[in-house]
């Protein structure tokens, strides 16, 4: 049986190796099994890292030599080290973290679980009826690793969010009631023609849209 347990934590000591690609740092956190704390990897990037770590403290027992790479999958945490804790004590640890996005052959491969991370821009898909897509974009979005948000425009509450999309694209080629892709916001950018996974894709990470609208999305007003 798993459990959560609180592990004091004196000194994070991370040692970045000039990852170039790594935009977020990799983040440690760590999980009781029984007699053994397991410290896992997180990587929130979109690339894959080798990570290793050097620990220290009081309170458990480490198999000993020199820290190992490990292979950490891009959105995934990855078990890199297992202490052993000593009964009746409670585990104090401090470490070195040394990340290199230069893929070694030489790493231990382990099983990685996948995560969730936030994209390089916000996704909101806006739900409305006659969408003749949005489930399985959704679906799509569901099995990703990105984090996204839905409204669905038919709900009362959402009221004037669609007053506010009926006239964001009342005098555009494309007007709201004739829209039958979701609409989705990426960055806070409008699109009416994704109707797919990979034209999302596409957008996320290519060319901006021609719409922006206000960043409170619940409480739209009408740009100037």
């Amino acid at each position: 049986m798993r459990k959560s347990i609180f592990v004091s934590i004196l000194l994070i000591l991370t040692v970045n190796v000039c990852v170039l690609a790594q935009d977020r740092p990799v983040k440690i956190t760590d999980e009781r099994v029984n007699n053994r704390l397991m410290i896992y990897a997180v990587n929130e990037n979109e690339v894959d890292l080798d990570v290793s770590i050097k620990v220290k403290g009081t309170g458990f027992r480490q198999r000993g030599g020199v820290p190992r790479m490990h292979r950490v999958p891009k959105a995934s945490k990855v078990n890199i080290a297992s202490l052993v804790i000593e009964r009746g004590r409670v585990p104090v640890y401090t470490y070195d973290l040394t990340v290199k996005d230069s893929l070694s052959r030489r790493v231990i491969r382990k099983p990685f679980t996948r995560i969730k991370i936030d994209p390089k821009k916000n996704i909101l898909v806006y739900l409305k009826d006659g969408c003749t897509s949005c489930d399985s974009l959704i679906q799509k979005l569901d099995s990703s690793y990105y984090k996204y948000r839905t409204i669905n425009l038919e709900e009362e509450e959402k009221k004037e969010v669609k007053d506010f999309l009926i006239r964001t694209f009342k005098y555009t080629k494309t007007p709201y009631d004739s829209i039958s892709n979701p609409i989705v916001s990426l960055g806070g950018t409008l699109y009416s023609e994704i109707d797919s996974y990979d034209q999302l894709l596409e957008k996320l990470n290519g060319v901006e849209g021609e719409m922006k609208e206000e960043e409170e999305e619940e409480s739209p007003k009408e740009k100037n």
